[in-house]
């Protein structure tokens, strides 16, 4: 299998898409906070740590009321403006982006593709070096005959360059 290095450039990112694939990706995070905040407050309360923590603070003439309801409601306010914000900005990124890439052209990344093809074989022969005897100081262009795989009734001359020394 071969491997070859391919540069790629982006210069622009649909802010539509980044906003489609933001408001799903933020809604999983939003409901992974608001269920990571409601099953560790279970497992403190059933180990009462809340009360704990109100006796604690008992000592110090401080209030404290371990009301899971009033907690919950405030996680869940604070991952919907989370959502909308973290959506937000992610669309309004995507934007800079473009203008920003309109300037300096985008980001440029080289990768490694692997490709299963085999390379073509050559159609034209491959012409040996001439080697031409003595210093070749001026020595005219030499040019031979060549034969073509297509038309090989027919012969070209092309120029063939020299080879110094001996």
């Amino acid at each position: 299998m071969a491997v070859r290095r391919v540069r790629r450039v982006i210069r622009k990112i649909d802010p539509w898409t980044v906003l489609k694939v933001s408001l799903v990706l933020n809604a999983i995070g939003a409901l992974v906070l608001v269920l990571g905040v409601w099953v560790t407050w279970s497992l403190a309360v059933q180990r009462g740590i809340p009360e704990k923590a109100a006796d604690f603070f008992d000592n110090f003439s401080l209030v404290f009321t371990a009301n899971g309801e009033l907690y919950f409601r405030a996680v869940l306010l604070f991952a919907i403006v989370l959502y909308a914000a973290m959506t937000g900005l992610m669309t309004l990124g995507a934007v800079l982006y473009n203008l920003i890439s309109d300037v300096v052209g985008g980001v440029e990344l080289i990768v490694l593709e692997e490709t299963y093809l085999v390379p073509a074989p050559r159609t034209t022969p491959v012409r040996p070096a001439v080697h031409t005897p003595g210093n070749g100081a001026g020595v005219p262009t030499k040019t031979e005959p060549v034969a073509t795989a297509a038309d090989a009734d027919t012969t070209k001359t092309e120029p063939v360059a020299t080879v110094e020394g001996s």
